[in-house]
Formats: C-alpha cells, sequence, structure tokens
C-alpha cells in the first residue's frame, strides 16, 4: 500500500514558532526559528513516514466561512505576530525548493483543505493517508485508511493515531469527536458549546447515546437537570457542531501524480539553507545522507531523488 501524507503546515508553524527561540536568526538578523522547526519536521517526516507522495495545506490570511457563521469564532484569538507572519515566505520556498505541493482554499482552513484529500484519496484502495499536525481536532477524520501524525513537544517522540489509540486517549470514537466538541465548545477557538456540559459528562453522554441528535432524542430519559441544561443550549450546540465540523467536499483543483515525491533540484535546496543557515539541516535532505566517497561519485548529477 502506498501512502499519502498531508501536512497542515499552518499547525506545524506556529508549534515551531512557540518551540524554538527567537534569537535563531541569521547572521545578517533575518529570523527564521518557525522556517528551522517547520523544515526540520518535514525532513524528519520524509524519513520516519516514508511518503510515496506529499503535499502541504496553510491557512490564508483572510475570514473563513466559520467567521461569518459565527462572529466570535476565534475572535479572542491575537493578531499573528509579525515575527512569525514574516517567516511564511520562507516556508513556501523551502516547498518549491523541494517540489512539494502546496495547497490552500479562500474562505476555508488547512482542516477543510486536508479533510477534502483525505477523504477522497482513502476511497482508493491501494493508498493510505497520513496526516502531520500539533492540531488534535483533526483526529475526527481518522478511520481505517487516515491516521494522524502528532509530533510531541519539542518536536520528539512523535505519536501516531489510529481508531484504537483516539478511543483510548478521548474515551470516544473519532467520528464522535466532532459531537463531543458541540457538547463541551472549544475555548481555542470560541465556540460555546451547551453551557455546563463540560468533557466527563460529554463523554459519559456520547457512550450511552452514541451522538448529539440521539442525545436529544433521549431527553426524557436523561436526569432533569442535565436535561434541562440541553435543552437550554441546543441552539449554542447545533452552531458548535457546525463549526467544529471539518468539510470533506472542498472544491479543490487536485492531482494525485502533482504529489508524487520526484526529483528536486539540489543545488537550488543546498543554495537556500545555506542562506537560512540550516547547515545541520542540509545532510538530512534526501539523498544527502549518502558517505562522502558516494556523494563524490555523484557529483556530475544536478538533481537527487527522493525514491
Amino acid at each position: 500500500m502506498k501512502r499519502l501524507v498531508l501536512i497542515d503546515g499552518h499547525a506545524l508553524l506556529h508549534r515551531a514558532y512557540h518551540a524554538f527561540p527567537l534569537t535563531l536568526t541569521t547572521r545578517k538578523g533575518e529570523l527564521v526559528n518557525a522556517v528551522y522547526g517547520f523544515t526540520r519536521i518535514l525532513l524528519s517526516v520524509l524519513v520516519d513516514l516514508k511518503p510515496h507522495f506529499l503535499a502541504v495545506a496553510m491557512d490564508l490570511p483572510k475570514p473563513t466561512f466559520r467567521h461569518q457563521e459565527y462572529v466570535g469564532y476565534q475572535a479572542q484569538r491575537p493578531k499573528m505576530d509579525e515575527e512569525l507572519s514574516g517567516q511564511i515566505k520562507r516556508v513556501w520556498e523551502i516547498l518549491d525548493a523541494l517540489n512539494i505541493p502546496l495547497f490552500t482554499k479562500e474562505g476555508y482552513e488547512a482542516d477543510d483543505v486536508i479533510g477534502t484529500l483525505a477523504k477522497k484519496i482513502a476511497k482508493k484502495k491501494a493508498i493510505e493517508v497520513i496526516i502531520v499536525t500539533g492540531d488534535k481536532d483533526i483526529m475526527q477524520l481518522i478511520e481505517e485508511k487516515i491516521k494522524v501524525y502528532v509530533p510531541k513537544k519539542g518536536f520528539a517522540d512523535p505519536e501516531i493515531f489510529d481508531q484504537k489509540k483516539v478511543k483510548e486517549f478521548l474515551g470516544i470514537k473519532p467520528s464522535q469527536i466532532v459531537d463531543y466538541k458541540a457538547l463541551i465548545g472549544d475555548s481555542s477557538d470560541n465556540y460555546p458549546g451547551v453551557p455546563g456540559i463540560g468533557p466527563k459528562t460529554a463523554v459519559e453522554l456520547l457512550e450511552k447515546y452514541g451522538s448529539f441528535q440521539k442525545i436529544y432524542q433521549n431527553l426524557r430519559q436523561i436526569k432533569p437537570i442535565l436535561a434541562e441544561k440541553l435543552k437550554t443550549g441546543r441552539e449554542s450546540g447545533l452552531l458548535s457542531q457546525k463549526l467544529a465540523t471539518i468539510i470533506i467536499n472542498v472544491s479543490l483543483k487536485f492531482s494525485l501524480e502533482k504529489c508524487l515525491l520526484h526529483d528536486y533540484d539540489h543545488q537550488k535546496a543546498v543554495k537556500l539553507f545555506e542562506e537560512l543557515e540550516f547547515k545541520s539541516l542540509i545532510y538530512k535532505l534526501p539523498g544527502m545522507e549518502e558517505k562522502p566517497k558516494e556523494k563524490k561519485d555523484k557529483e556530475e548529477k544536478k538533481q537527487m531523488s527522493f525514491l
């Protein structure tokens, strides 16, 4: 079975920005901490997951349909630091140098782009999908042929979540995550859920009734105090359910063949890494792990292959 790896570029870039110090600059004073962290995990993914196909999705700066749906969506989040936004262009340059396609869609988040691609490709018999992200909300996409690879703090010891591991981690199935969020809300994205319903109660309700809809179909069986909270917060819960749901039918121009890992311009990549002063990462580039003699024998080749 071949493997498509989808990277949530925005989630990893944010994690890298906060994981590496702001003192990580080039001799010219260019801040590169987020770019360095992103590139390090990207190269680790190539080694650890050995994908046949690879693509990156990123958010765009414009509002999404969720912001239009709910004015409070992510309202508490501060504006992206200029120190971080100034590094995004460099990430695009890294991807371009390595011939890795980047996907975005105006009005949608990277999660929606990834969800659309993952569900579409997972239908193919001979391909599995692994999503690389630091955002656990994307676990709602997990199914038999879709897994999620989550780097831990400091980008060390990543975990791969499948259906079984999600159940162990959250106490619910991946298919119940949206309903779980509908009940408890999300302080990070600033949507309310059902007021008065916490994680423990939400898990208990979903374990017993299976879904948000069936919980409301069985209100008469639920203790009066809890049932009243559910009645009062129903509309808030429905809104939260909509906001939490990753869209899987975004209109995208996508070709799996374009995601095939293929030859990249070795000299272009090395030049960029030298400019960014990523000397420790140069020999982690695909094809650069060879011994000195092996490299000397191939000096005349201008391009190296991923495969």
